[in-house]
């Protein structure tokens, strides 16, 4: 694919986290806009691109909304990180960026974020102690506190206040596994009895009517294209 097509494009996972190390991969994740005659035809372009080396995955417009509005956390970074962790920023993207607080809504957030960090304790469950149980760690008591601070407030706060906090977490849970589970009960209870500021459905309104700019957009660019080539044939 073309990478002029990317609308919105930035650093993520730990690097974004504040919890890299000296060895830590810098994870990226971007979206772009297929060129929207390309939808049309028997065989629709593919909604998503993952590479290594560098590591990068780019998830096609329509793609990334859905995985949005069900609350995935690893796609709803994209709309908050940081301004200085942005490589990719387009006119679209900025839109983007203005509405995602329409993406939001309470069980859905609840129910990702606490189940992506229940996924973490699984895989801490099924490993013996190395250098990928304290990173599974680390991840599943960020993805409560994010979860639980975006359920309450409505705001995604991308970096941790507290780094260290998190490495020697993932310290302790490396040495015992068990160390985990009161952890995620804590938040699985702090849920339960916080009031959330998010409404019970997203507000889907928006994003339709973003995508179907973004859609417009890349078909009048196609359109003029060809327009200018077959014009440009038929000169004498």
């Amino acid at each position: 694919m073309t990478t002029h097509h990317v609308l919105l494009s930035g650093i993520v996972g730990s690097t974004a986290y504040g919890l890299a190390h000296a060895g830590s991969d810098v994870d990226r994740l971007g979206m772009f806009a297929a060129p929207t005659e390309a939808l049309h035809g028997l065989h629709p372009p593919r909604e998503s691109h993952v590479t290594t080396a560098p590591d990068r995955t780019l998830h096609e417009a329509a793609k990334w909304c859905r995985l949005a509005l069900g609350g995935n956390p690893t796609a709803m970074e994209l709309a908050w990180l940081p301004d200085d962790l942005y490589e990719v920023r387009t006119p679209l993207g900025e839109e983007l960026i203005g509405i995602r607080a329409s993406f939001l809504s309470a069980k859905r957030v609840r129910d990702a974020y606490l189940g992506y960090a229940t996924q973490q304790f699984r895989r801490l469950e099924g490993r013996g102690s190395d250098r990928r149980t304290a990173k599974h760690a680390r991840h599943l008591k960020r993805l409560c506190h994010q979860g639980l601070e975006l359920y309450a407030t409505g705001r995604l706060e991308i970096r941790v206040e507290d780094p260290e906090e998190y490495h020697a977490f993932g310290e302790r849970v490396a040495a015992d596994p068990a160390a985990a589970l009161p952890v995620l009960r804590h938040y699985e209870t702090a849920f339960d009895e916080t009031r959330t500021v998010l409404p019970d459905q997203p507000d889907e309104a928006p994003v339709e009517a973003w995508l179907r700019r973004v859609r417009a957009h890349f078909y009048t660019a196609v359109a003029c294209a060809s327009c200018s080539c077959s014009q440009a044939s038929s000169m004498p």
